[in-house]
């Protein structure tokens, strides 16, 4: 049974084809509450009282804690956090300044003068960018759709990037050196969760997302500090996953089922048959497929408004990946390549922990 650091010494791994499948999940749980403005629609809610998407939330935090902390381990604060702006930045704005200046325009119910002009337009561009607002709505804009927001998945952004700089001032203060620092974090927030979950009122969604994406995103970090001895194994993956199950309806229901998908992440990405080369894909396109997914379905649902969630989930997965390639190679690669001139050398191609984040979206 290979450890963690047996498996990241080979050549290859299923973390890009792993990204791009969570991205695609995120689409397609979204189809769903796009048509109906039924979060409850979406598959697995019954289940697992979790959404696809949300599921998909988890791997990616998980992946993004695991490949981040590599990324500050190897190169360094000042690499780390240029990387990170880097990789965030440049697709944002595109992406904000597309859905608001282009999509908005081309599809407002209001004449385009009276659209330029009102101060809705710019807010939601500002508030967008500023705070990371997804329930902002354009003016005019899917005014008919149960819906109206066009950017409904960057609110995961601000967790990210709080998790990202408190990644960064761990490894400032030297805490990644007393990496026992990692699994105890990451117990706190586990205990955090159980002790909420036994109080007589229900947890507050917020509060539990709160604690949920930081505790999964510590414990992709912890699985990269302690690589040396922590083993990938199926059987530990899948019993996770069944205790998980087991206490459903439980305190400990959540933070288990959180810290199953954590472990289990880790470990497909790392499964044989997804790293083989071939697999992998030539383009990153997960970041652009979750800042694009929802504007895209969202204006599928406007133009088709008849159209179930089965009918309009084909062509909205094959826009969207054409929407991502085009920012990938149009954005973000560029906006990557940016790195090694601005730290004084050559820069080759974007290494895996720059390439595949952000990644965490509902």
């Amino acid at each position: 049974m290979s450890t963690v650091a047996d498996a990241l010494a080979r050549p290859h791994n299923g973390f890009g084809l792993l990204r791009l499948t969570l991205a695609l999940a995120v689409v397609v749980s979204h189809g769903f509450s796009v048509t109906t403005g039924r979060v409850a629609d979406e598959p697995l809610t019954g289940l697992t009282g979790y959404t696809l998407g949300e599921h998909a939330v988890n791997g990616f935090f998980a992946i993004s804690g695991f490949l981040v902390t590599m990324s500050l381990d190897r190169r360094g604060a000042r690499d780390y956090a240029l990387a990170r702006a880097l990789r965030i930045l440049p697709g944002l704005v595109a992406a904000v300044l597309a859905v608001s200046l282009l999509l908005g325009a081309a599809l407002t119910r209001l004449p385009l003068d009276a659209y330029w002009r009102e101060p809705g337009l710019w807010r939601f561009v500002v508030e967008t960018l500023t705070r990371f607002r997804s329930n902002g709505a354009l003016p005019g804009v899917f005014s008919e759709n149960p819906f109206r927001f066009p950017m409904g998945t960057v609110w995961t952004l601000k967790y990210e990037i709080l998790c990202y700089a408190g990644l960064l001032a761990a490894g400032l203060a030297g805490a990644l050196r007393r990496r026992w620092l990692a699994p105890a974090l990451v117990a706190g927030l586990f205990l955090g969760l159980v002790v909420l979950g036994l109080q007589p009122a229900p947890m507050p969604k917020g509060v539990e997302t709160a604690l949920r994406l930081p505790l999964i995103f510590s414990g992709g970090a912890a699985l990269y500090l302690w690589r040396d001895r922590v083993r990938l194994s199926w059987p530990v993956a899948f019993g996770l996953l069944a205790a998980a199950l087991i206490s459903r309806g439980t305190a400990l229901g959540p933070p288990l089922l959180f810290t199953a998908e954590t472990y289990a992440a880790i470990r497909l990405a790392f499964a044989p048959a997804l790293g083989r080369p071939g697999l992998d894909p030539r383009a990153d396109l997960s970041y652009g497929t979750y800042l694009y997914g929802w504007p895209v379905q969202q204006s599928l649902c406007a133009l088709v408004p008849a159209a179930g969630a089965w009918q309009l989930l084909p062509p909205a997965l094959l826009l969207t990946l054409g929407v991502a390639a085009l920012s990938w190679y149009a954005v973000e690669k560029p906006a990557l390549a940016l790195k090694g001139r601005l730290l004084g050398r050559s820069s080759g191609p974007p290494p895996e922990a720059e390439r595949g984040e952000p990644l965490s979206r509902v």
